[in-house]
């Protein structure tokens, strides 16, 4: 038997469209079902909807009790009591903030640069897997990569590997290393020792810019002076290259000096007014060292790398 409510009644001879068919029609049980389930669905939207309403009160209260609780607390606390919790409480939070501070400000990357032809890429591959590549390696994109020195490969225990970055001496590719150096634990300019005096000129221009970048200056990054290809015959020593390149960079001063201050950008001045410029007056320690990327004598590299990026 088929019930249904008043005033839902149709006219038995009318089965139009929009109007429930006759009750005789095998569609109207399925029809009243559906319409029961949609009127169930909506009675259960509106009872969820009422729940969701109850428990906001009840979170309301609870948070009310807590305030209320906290209050109390704070109120019967003595002032020395309270004050001395909220000094620890600030302390311990200035902590954290500093070490996560420090955590990001350590670096892990090393940039290699100078003029092209100095031995750059050659020194990156004896760094990550020691291979020597005979000839001249020259580099348009950068060289980089994050590993284990691999005279450190042998070793037991767990290493921190190194970024490395071999920047492309060309100068229309410099301006990279602008990115680069507020990233950089260090750097390290490589020249070549065998034909240094020819390159004399480029190279102070270069190092010169590299010293005065406020990146280098105001984060006091540490560069490494490497005089690559010493074992050559020809090669220079360590102290010549540094000697000649302290005069170089004395003669840059003092002509980027006299031009007025409004056309220098992003410039700081080096070394002290009056005096001959010499590395140990920048602001960043500046070291000088040897290599020969080509037979791997790079420990001397290795030891500047594992200065400033811990093992």
């Amino acid at each position: 038997m088929i019930l249904v409510p008043l005033g839902s009644r149709r006219d038995p001879e009318t089965s139009s469209k929009g109007k429930l068919p006759k009750p005789e029609s095998p569609l109207f049980p399925f029809l009243r079902c559906q319409k029961a389930e949609s009127d169930q669905g909506f009675y259960s939207v509106g009872f969820v909807k009422a729940m969701d309403k109850e428990k906001m009160e009840e979170l309301k209260i609870q948070l009310r009790q807590l305030f209320n609780e906290a209050q109390g607390f704070v109120e019967k606390t003595p002032p020395t009591q309270l004050y001395g919790a909220i000094g620890v409480v600030l302390f311990t939070v200035f902590f954290f903030l500093i070490i996560r501070l420090f955590k990001r400000r350590s670096s892990n990357t090393i940039l290699l640069t100078g003029l092209s032809g100095s031995g750059k890429t050659v020194l990156f591959y004896q760094l990550r897997d020691g291979s020597s590549h005979q000839g001249s390696v020259t580099s348009m994109e950068p060289n980089e990569g994050t590993f284990v020195l691999h005279s450190e490969t042998s070793k037991k225990g767990k290493i921190k590997p190194v970024h490395i970055v071999d920047v492309p001496g060309h100068s229309r590719l410099r301006p990279k290393l602008d990115e680069l150096l507020t990233q950089a634990a260090g750097v390290v300019f490589v020249v070549d020792a065998v034909e240094f005096l020819p390159n004399l000129r480029a190279a102070s221009e270069y190092l010169y810019d590299i010293l005065t970048k406020a990146s280098v200056v105001n984060k006091k990054i540490p560069l490494l002076l490497l005089c690559n290809k010493v074992d050559k015959v020809t090669a220079h020593t360590k102290d010549f290259v540094r000697r000649q390149l302290e005069k170089e960079i004395d003669k840059l001063r003092a002509s980027r000096n006299a031009v007025s201050s409004a056309d220098i950008t992003n410039e700081h001045t080096l070394g002290v007014p009056g005096e001959a410029f010499a590395f140990s007056q920048c602001q960043n320690k500046v070291t000088v060292a040897e290599a020969s990327g080509l037979t791997g004598d790079i420990s001397q590299l290795e030891q500047f790398i594992r200065e400033y990026v811990k093992a």
